[in-house]
């Protein structure tokens, strides 16, 4: 279904409040642990909800185990990427397959905390906004890695024209209009709240989260194999947010001619 390149996102309608998205590889020792705490709290929420699982090619036991959390709880969804594509793809993916009129993403390894979703979401709710992004208030990172995560959010600031705070954290709610027609590709979960501007929804705002140490396993992500594709990609979103545009239609004959086929 997803091939390497760029395409848009087509979604189709909402039928729940919610939806959960979390891309996983490997993350076998973590995703049970995850969904009991998920289940927790959204179970607690007036909310209808989903989780929906993006397994993006795991050579452990995380696919046997979304498999088994989507059989015994129709909360939990999974879907199965061919093989690995990455996470933005993966987030796609669940973005394509998910039911929720809002879309919140997390990480798969514990570092976010499911308890903050249900501040996020009636954040959104509540307002006219479109997006929510959160930052980490007290990073569990070492120095060196938190240094560099700093000069990144300034680096990518500066040529995109944002003020996000922490573009690397992953707790974030959406209302799913914004993400209809964006481009994916390749570092694209780094860029969602500039991209989801581009797409003309522009009233977001930030909020601070818990950061948690990673539960098991090691982190898919370094300083090295960050670095130079993380400046690539920004230079690539710089471009398009100076060479893309957004269109709305205020009216046309088409909506006259529709609504007399429906009568």
């Amino acid at each position: 279904m997803f091939e390497p390149g760029f395409f848009d996102l087509h979604l189709g309608p909402a039928s729940l409040d919610v939806s959960v998205v979390i891309p996983v590889k490997d993350e076998a020792a973590n995703v049970v642990r995850l969904a009991g705490e998920i289940e927790a709290v959204m179970s607690a929420t007036r909310w209808s909800w989903e989780c929906v699982w993006v397994d993006d090619g795991s050579s452990d036991e995380t696919l046997p185990l979304i498999r088994r959390l989507a059989a015994a709880d129709r909360n939990h969804r999974f879907v199965e990427l061919e093989r690995n594509y990455g996470q933005s793809a993966a987030l796609a993916a669940g973005f394509v397959y998910s039911r929720g009129a809002m879309l919140a993403t997390i990480d798969g390894d514990g570092q976010n905390d499911p308890a903050d979703l249900p501040r996020l979401i009636q954040l959104l709710a509540d307002s006219n906004l479109h997006l929510v992004n959160s930052y980490r208030e007290r990073s569990r990172f070492g120095p060196m890695r938190r240094l560099s995560s700093r000069i990144a959010n300034a680096f990518r600031n500066r040529l995109t024209g944002e003020h996000i705070r922490d573009i690397g954290c992953s707790t974030r709610v959406m209302r799913r209009e914004c993400l209809e027609g964006i481009l994916v590709f390749r570092g694209m979960h780094r860029f969602l709240p500039t991209l989801v501007r581009l797409n003309g929804y522009d009233r977001m705002a930030e909020v601070p989260v818990l950061h948690r140490s990673r539960w098991k396993g090691t982190s898919k992500y370094g300083i090295s194999n960050r670095l130079w594709v993380g400046i690539a990609d920004t230079l690539a979103v710089r471009w398009m947010s100076r060479r893309l545009t957004a269109p709305r239609v205020r009216q046309s004959s088409f909506d006259a001619q529709r609504e007399e086929a429906y009568r």
